[in-house]
């Protein structure tokens, strides 16, 4: 019998009629799909019972060994679970969202008197995080205004009410230019201070003609208290605020706290189109790219757009604006699909926004047609971006790894106008380090590599890349200084968590655009770098896991285990033979040995 028969015969009969999520397995028992339904028994059936016309489907379905399943309460519990089995795993035949990029949020800092400031870096610490924004410059501009309106602090001094009482600090340079009101010093109360943060909140969340509201009151209390020149600091406020509020504003500012979605596809990939509308305003915007990998409906396709990111946008609009509806499960969300009026508008605006991302795609994909004319611009970027005096057509990255501090090695791949020359490859063994010092066995490697460099004659390359921070980064620039070669070949570090750039004497790292294919090939490289490393260490490890605790019995040496090894294969049949075959090779004294060796490492 069949994977598929068993299937039909055995398991959908016993599949529930209940919304749930399924997962598929191939016979190595390797995650193919995760798909959702409200009666997974329908679902579940339809693939198995029906002719499929799309091949990649029919495949899928040749592929399927087993299945498992998860019941829930509502379809929307179903689509939420799908949506993190599917970024958890990235199974082989779903779609795939394509977006690895970090967006920054505006922190409203947990302290007396709150800073206002940008990060990219989301910490449980109690402080309010607005956002995420799509554009930076968007981000910027919001907190550059709220500073620009409320003169709020940029220091990061413990300003608790004890401190200012006692006169621990004085005001600086800031407040003298009129940037900050010295609340140091206690010129301006905590009190007042609360009362800026509360109209920052609702300017970053697009609420402004309230704050346009409250300035108004503001300037007309002092005005009738005949202090003109409060009222017209003010009144600037007022002219910065609207005047942000007119480039802001696109449709009926009536339509208030919706979402707005539009779809545009080709056949591999869709373009999910994002607009976040308050008080007519947009606030937000994002394009998120889907690779299909069957032959997924629109409806599939623009759901899994709209959870992910409503997701990564926090959003808790009771409204989304969409071109059709596509049975999107949450039914206390309502849906408008318009065909007149402002709220059409954004949504073709919406469709645009898919339209242009998936051009500019096209664009890039058509660019690929041209690699070595690419190769050049990207080198070309990265010698921009990393600031370097000559263009890096022999580029050089190392990384090293090691188990438990175990068969420490390292590797060197070369990258040679843009593409990998693997015969030059190198795989080093470290050999002057004890135990898990990855800084040290760095400084070995780079100092072995360009020390035979040297001694050959051979031509340094232009840029050296470290795979790791700011230390793996000073041990080779001390092994470069030791060589006399530190001023003549750039080298840079790159670390995994951020993908930030680190320089030699600079504590701050540099950000390369995400979307930068300079940084695309500096990640290319070091994981290329990665990969040779621990395929190396992989085979040093599996020799010596089974051969170094056999060389540490008494009287048997390194020889002797290699002959043990040609001829009984493995461990379990050196440990199974009898004293008889092992007599061929070993002493009475050294089977002895062997036998209380095992006998231990049972124990």
């Amino acid at each position: 019998m069949t994977h598929t028969e068993r299937i039909k015969t055995e398991i959908l009969p016993t599949l529930p009629d209940k919304p749930g999520v399924y997962k598929y397995f191939d016979q190595e028992d390797n995650l193919l799909y995760v798909g959702k339904a409200k009666d997974l028994r329908k679902r579940v059936a339809s693939y198995f019972v029906k002719q499929h016309e799309n091949g990649k489907t029919r495949i899928l379905v040749s592929k399927i060994a087993r299945l498992e399943f998860v019941v829930v309460e509502t379809e929307q519990d179903a689509l939420l679970l799908e949506n993190v089995l599917i970024k958890e795993w990235q199974p082989r035949y779903n779609i795939m969202l394509k977006d690895d990029k970090t967006y920054p949020y505006i922190c409203i800092k947990n302290e007396p008197f709150p800073r206002v400031f940008l990060t990219r870096q989301v910490e449980k610490d109690g402080s309010e995080y607005l956002g995420p924004y799509a554009s930076v410059g968007q981000a910027k501009n919001i907190v550059e205004l709220v500073h620009q309106l409320f003169h709020l602090r940029t220091c990061n001094l413990s300003l608790t009410q004890k401190n200012i009482s006692e006169q621990k600090f004085k005001v600086c340079l800031q407040y003298h230019i009129g940037n900050c009101k010295g609340m140091c010093e206690g010129k301006q109360t905590e009190q007042e201070y609360n009362e800026h943060i509360a109209q920052i909140r609702k300017i970053v969340k697009g609420n402004i003609s309230s704050v346009i509201k409250y300035l108004k009151e503001k300037m007309q209390t002092y005005a009738d208290a005949f202090e003109f020149e409060k009222a017209h600091e003010i009144k600037l406020k007022l002219d910065s605020l609207q005047n942000y509020q007119s480039k802001s504003m696109v449709v009926n500012p009536t339509i208030n706290d919706v979402d707005v979605f539009n779809i545009d596809e080709n056949e591999k990939r869709a373009y999910i189109s994002y607009l976040k509308v308050v008080n007519g305003a947009i606030i937000q915007t994002k394009v998120v790219e889907l690779v299909k990998r069957l032959d997924e409906n629109p409806n599939d396709l623009l759901n899994f757009g709209i959870l992910e990111l409503r997701k990564q946008f926090n959003s808790k609009s009771g409204e989304m604006i969409l071109p059709f509806d596509p049975d999107y499960p949450d039914k206390t969300i309502k849906i408008t699909v318009p065909h007149i009026g402002d709220k059409r508008k954004l949504l073709e605006l919406a469709k645009k926004n898919a339209f242009y991302y998936r051009k500019q795609f096209e664009v890039k994909e058509h660019d690929r047609k041209r690699p070595n004319e690419q190769r050049f611009e990207v080198l070309n970027q990265l010698k921009k971006d990393l600031r370097l005096t000559e263009l890096p057509q022999h580029i050089e990255c190392f990384d090293n790894s090691n188990f438990q501090g175990s068969f420490p090695v390292a590797s060197m791949v070369v990258f040679k106008e843009g593409k990998p020359t693997n015969k030059e490859y190198r795989h080093y063994k470290v050999k002057t380090v004890v135990g898990p010092d990855d800084f040290a066995s760095m400084k070995e490697i780079v100092y072995r590599r360009y020390k035979r460099l040297l001694e050959e004659q051979q031509p340094l390359p232009q840029l050296i890349v470290i795979d790791g921070g700011k230390g793996q980064l000073s041990a080779a620039v001390e092994s470069l200084k030791d060589l006399n070669i530190y001023q003549k070949v750039a080298i840079v570090g790159i670390a995994k968590k951020l993908e930030e750039i680190y320089v030699p004497n600079d504590s701050i790292p540099l950000h390369i655009d995400k979307r930068s294919p300079s940084l695309k090939l500096l990640q290319h490289i070091r994981n290329e770098a990665h990969r040779f490393a621990i395929t190396f260490h992989r085979q040093i490890r599996s020799k010596g896991t089974i051969t170094s605790g056999l060389e540490n019995i008494q009287g048997i040496g390194k020889k002797t285990v290699e002959k043990l090894f040609t001829t009984f294969k493995s461990v379990a049949n050196i440990r199974n033979a009898p004293d008889e075959d092992l007599k061929k090779i070993l002493n009475a004294r050294q089977i002895k040995a062997l036998h209380a060796f095992f006998d231990a490492d049972v124990g």
